[in-house]
């Protein structure tokens, strides 16, 4: 086997290999010869055959499993004799096509073909202590706690009928089919049937609920209200639809307890057991978020620290993930370019960026977790798996199979958790100071930031 490097250009490197056709006859005879004694052929006693006959009968697959093997192998020796490591499967280009490999396997030619490869950038991670990072905390006030354990009270409050005639007021529950149009035409999704709406709630566009107030029983109305400018449906956003109304009840709230019995309709034991629940995933929440921003801050100060070239059928793979995932997002939404205030080609060109930097970090964290040993054990795997199944209440079993036999799946699960505690490694390199914040502040959203 002969291999030649033809191209070294960036990240990409090509390599031309021969395998001259005697050396592939000859592997041929080797393993001809060593079925003699385990292939079973009428009219022949074992281990008599004829390795010409054996060649007549079995020469071409024999032929073919060299052949594959000599692509496999010659990989490896690219790849150990170069000290390369590779971004992406080698791509192969085969000498003279599909006629040229039927001349090979018919041993009228030698085996020659192209392998073009990308390789991963070669860097220095240097000294990665004393990145400076600011952790937001925010302490779970009792407000907040009050707040929700009012909201579980309302969901499970009890309604009943108002007196017949009576009007509806704030806070209470009228039930009405209602179907919508827009110039005087239904539109879809506009129809309701027996829709519960607790006024003052703010569970429909802006309008709705207001001009419910004061209904009776058995009333018609039409109503018109505007849907919001940023509503998810285009078509619908901004535009002032009619509603024709028929009430069918309405309703008023029971007493809203907050006391040991809306405890136990939960399965806890008391009023206090709850109010420690609820602050504990208030906790959880808050813990969450700061993890977020603190990641977020991380990432960004490694962003700043490395530049180097991308591989860049990954860095193109990557984007066509992002890109994928924006036109399925714009479609459902039915926004388009034009009312992001952006066009097509600027937008591809903000998400190349994005994708650019998904693929140097990834490459950045992979590289510092390879240099410090970080791994993800089977048994983090397996809880992940095991979390995975519980997702989908009784599939639990087909969902474990389903990773028991996808490798790339269960890879799918694994990178997220190997980044997790490569970043938890760097933080416990970085000087991290906590900084007091609202809740409001520390659950805004990046891109809120971004924008102020």
């Amino acid at each position: 086997m002969h291999v030649t490097q033809t191209l070294a250009e960036g990240l990409k490197r090509e390599f031309k290999v021969v395998v001259p056709a005697a050396d592939i006859a000859s592997r041929a005879d080797v393993q001809l010869a060593e079925m003699k004694d385990k292939v079973r052929i009428n009219g022949f006693r074992p281990g008599k055959v004829p390795v010409a006959h054996l060649k007549r009968l079995y020469g071409r697959s024999v032929m073919a499993d060299i052949v594959n093997n000599m692509v496999g192998e010659a990989n490896k020796k690219i790849v150990d004799d170069n000290h390369i490591k590779l971004a992406m499967e080698p791509k192969l280009d085969f000498e003279g096509g599909d006629e040229g490999v039927t001349s090979v396997l018919d041993g009228k030619a030698d085996f020659a073909w192209t392998v073009s490869v990308e390789v991963l950038p070669s860097f220095e991670v240097g000294d990665l202590s004393g990145i400076k990072i600011e952790k937001p905390v925010a302490k779970v006030e009792d407000a907040e706690v009050q707040e929700r354990l009012e909201g579980l009270a309302r969901r499970n409050l009890a309604y009943t009928d108002k007196p017949e005639g009576a009007e509806a007021a704030d806070k209470d529950r009228v039930i009405v089919d209602f179907v919508g149009k827009i110039d005087g035409e239904p539109f879809e999704g506009g129809t309701g049937t027996d829709i519960s709406v607790d006024l003052g709630s703010g569970s429909f566009i802006p309008g709705f609920e207001e001009k419910l107030v004061g209904v009776k029983a058995g009333e018609e109305k039409v109503i018109e209200a505007t849907f919001p400018g940023n509503y998810m449906s285009q078509t619908l956003a901004g535009k002032t639809a009619t509603f024709d109304v028929t009430v069918k009840a309405v309703q008023q709230p029971g007493e809203l307890k907050i006391d040991d019995e809306l405890a136990k309709s939960v399965g806890l034991d008391s009023l206090d057991k709850l109010k420690e629940v609820i602050g504990e995933s208030i906790g959880r929440e808050f813990a969450a978020a700061a993890r977020r921003k603190v990641k977020r801050q991380l990432l960004d100060a490694l962003d700043g620290k490395f530049a180097f070239d991308l591989p860049p059928t990954l860095l193109e793979q990557e984007f066509n993930n992002v890109w994928a995932q924006v036109e399925q997002d714009m479609k459902r939404s039915g926004r388009s370019f034009e009312d992001e205030s952006t066009t097509e080609e600027a937008a591809k060109a903000d998400y190349r960026k994005i994708a650019a930097r998904r693929v140097r970090l990834g490459l950045v964290l992979a590289e510092i977790g390879e240099k410090n040993k970080i791994q993800v054990s089977e048994e983090e795997v397996t809880r992940a798996v095991v979390e995975r199944a519980r997702q989908f209440p009784g599939q639990e079993q087909q969902v474990w199979e389903f990773y028991r036999k996808t490798p790339a799946a269960v890879a799918e699960l694994r990178a997220p958790i190997f980044e997790d505690k490569v970043v938890d490694y760097l933080l416990e390199l970085a000087e991290v100071t906590e900084k007091p914040v609202s809740k409001d502040e520390l659950l805004k959203d990046d891109e809120d930031e971004a924008a102020s």
